[in-house]
Order: structure tokens, then C-alpha cells, then sequence
């Protein structure tokens, strides 16, 4: 029995790409899930991974303390970004802010610590080599204000914040949705939902890094405070650990693991591009929506597999 997945973010008015996959590889459902995207603060679930690695190995000492200071810090309406005095915190602790509330200035911290580069190396490791970060938080966001017109992202909202005529508005919001950093394109950092719900999955089966490693990260993913995405679509007795990302009024995504108390899981990995702005409340139910059809879709494909006598699906990944 097929779904229209795409329905679903019709309704919505953005456009989506979805991949779902059982945690043990075997099935798959999808949607544009080899298309480039943005991944907005998903790409940071890369960056605790080889965060987490380095504590397990001995590269990094978790309880390292790090200071972050007032001056330059990183924009962001979480966490860090908001303090107005120096901040001293260990490197385990940045994580924990990183993904539970997507921290863009600890982000930063973590990412001058290991370096863009083995996020990238390690990413390639994985077989995932559509999904690559050219740039930290700031530089990003600088990048899409700058492509814009404007000389910072404070002058960008404080325009935006203000009056203009109709024609004004539409060109500065072309510019804006068609910067680098909001297109998926080569010169930015990307993407794919088949890519990223292959790493939820290597996560959730140690399959990532070390087990210590992965254990941890999915420790913290289940206490991220978002909840109104992926999770929306998966009631309690299910579990969703999750990571979600925004990008600008633009981006919108989700991914994660659903779990059961019977021990089937599903890795998952939602992005979305809006095509109007006010459509968050919408957008943000048709991720947990799209996800929740796919679920379905893939144990219904499965149960009638058992039905019908049918051997196991070798796993794709």
C-alpha cells in the first residue's frame, strides 16, 4: 500500500524530503532523499559525534573547562547566545547545550576545538559523503545577512522589524532565500535525508563510533526540549530522540529515532523549505506526520512480508 508523503507537505506549504529506515537496515521509505539540503542545527549531531569520539579515545578531556567569552559570541535565540557575561563550562557540558537546546555559541566552542575538517573526515568514514559543513554557526549566518545586503544579522532583523514597501520586502526576501546557506548548494554546508537517517541509525546501533560514544548521544538526543515535530507523530508509549533545525524562516527539519516497547525502531530524517513565511505550527506537525505515515507504511510492508512467507530484506546500508 503506498502513501503520498509529499501530501503532506503540500497541505503545509513548504517543500519536504523524508527518509525513514528500520533500525536493523532491512526497509526503507523515502521521499527526494538523495537531494541536497540544508541542514540548518541537524549538522550538529556531526559534530557531537566526533566531539564524543575524541572524550572515549582520550583526545579530549570532558571535563576540560572552556571559557566562553561575552564579546563575539555567537547570535542564537538559545542558551550561550543570550548571556551577557563570560560563561566557563566543560566540553561535555557544551554538548549537552548543543543538542538539547541547539546552542549556536557552543556549537562554535566545539567546532574550534576539533575542527571543521575531521567533522567532515568523519562523516566520510561513515559513507556519507553528501553531508559536509563548510563553515561554523557564525559564518554561516553572516553569510546569508551579507548575500542579503545587510552588514550584520542584528541589522538584518532590526530591517526586518521595520516598514517597507512591497517591492523592497520581495527583493531583499529573494536574496535572502537564495544565499548559499539556505539553497543546499556546493558552497554551503549539506545534506541528504537518506544520509542523515543512516547516521541516526549507525548511532542507535554503535554502528557511528565508539559504543560509549553513541550511547551518550543517544542519551542527550532523548532530552532534546523540542517536541513538537518528529514527536508530535509518535505518542507515548513511543520514544522520540531527536535533533531538530531552523534556518532563517526558511529551513525547517527534524531527525531522530523512534523506539517501541516491543524493540522495533525506526531511524528517521525529515528537512523541509518554506515557500511562505507563517506556516511554522503547520510545517512542524506535517514533519511528525510525514514520519508517522512512514512508520506505518514500513511496518505494514513488513507484517504482510511475515504474512506471506517472504525472507528478509538483506539491509541496503
Amino acid at each position: 500500500m503506498e502513501v503520498d508523503l509529499a501530501a503532506f507537505f503540500e497541505r503545509s506549504g513548504c517543500v519536504g524530503q523524508l527518509c525513514v529506515q528500520s533500525l536493523d537496515g532491512a526497509r526503507e521509505i523515502s521521499l527526494h532523499a538523495d537531494e541536497a539540503v540544508v541542514p540548518a542545527s541537524v549538522f550538529k549531531v556531526s559534530v557531537a559525534l566526533e566531539v564524543e569520539t575524541r572524550f572515549v579515545d582520550g583526545r579530549l578531556d570532558p571535563r576540560e573547562r572552556v571559557k566562553l567569552p561575552a564579546a563575539g559570541r555567537t547570535t542564537g535565540p538559545t542558551g550561550f547566545s543570550l548571556f551577557d557575561d563570560d560563561v566557563e563550562v566543560s566540553l561535555r557540558d557544551l554538548v549537552v547545550a548543543m543538542l538539547t537546546i541547539s546552542d549556536n555559541d557552543a556549537t562554535d566552542a566545539l567546532l574550534r576545538r576539533v575542527g571543521i575538517d575531521a567533522v567532515n573526515e568523519n562523516s566520510a568514514r561513515l559513507g556519507l559523503g553528501n553531508t559536509v559543513v563548510t563553515g561554523d554557526v557564525r559564518t554561516l549566518l553572516d553569510s546569508i545577512v551579507q548575500e542579503a545586503g545587510f552588514g550584520s544579522w542584528q541589522a538584518a532583523m532590526e530591517w526586518h522589524a521595520q516598514t517597507h514597501d512591497a517591492d523592497r520586502r520581495a527583493e531583499v526576501e529573494r536574496r535572502w532565500r537564495g544565499s548559499a546557506a539556505l539553497t543546499g548548494s556546493s558552497r554551503g554546508t549539506r545534506t541528504t535525508a537518506r544520509e542523515m537517517a543512516t547516521l541516526m541509525r549507525f548511532i542507535w546501533t554503535d554502528q557511528a563510533g565508539p559504543a560509549q560514544a553513541c550511547a551518550r548521544l543517544r542519551s542527550i538526543m532523548g532530552r532534546q526540549l523540542t517536541r513538537n515535530r518528529l514527536a508530535s507523530g509518535f505518542p507515548p508509549p513511543a520514544k522520540v530522540s531527536a535533533k531538530s533545525g531552523g534556518l532563517a524562516g526558511v529551513i525547517r527539519n527534524e531527525v531522530g529515532v523512534v523506539e517501541y516497547p516491543d524493540g522495533r525502531g525506526y531511524a528517521m530524517a525529515v528537512f523541509t523549505q518554506t515557500r511562505s513565511a507563517g506556516r511554522d505550527t503547520a510545517i512542524n506537525a506535517a514533519i511528525g506526520a510525514a514520519a508517522a505515515a512512514a512508520v506505518e507504511a514500513l511496518i505494514r510492508q513488513e507484517q504482510d512480508e511475515i504474512a506471506a512467507g517472504l525472507p528478509t530484506v538483506e539491509a541496503k546500508l
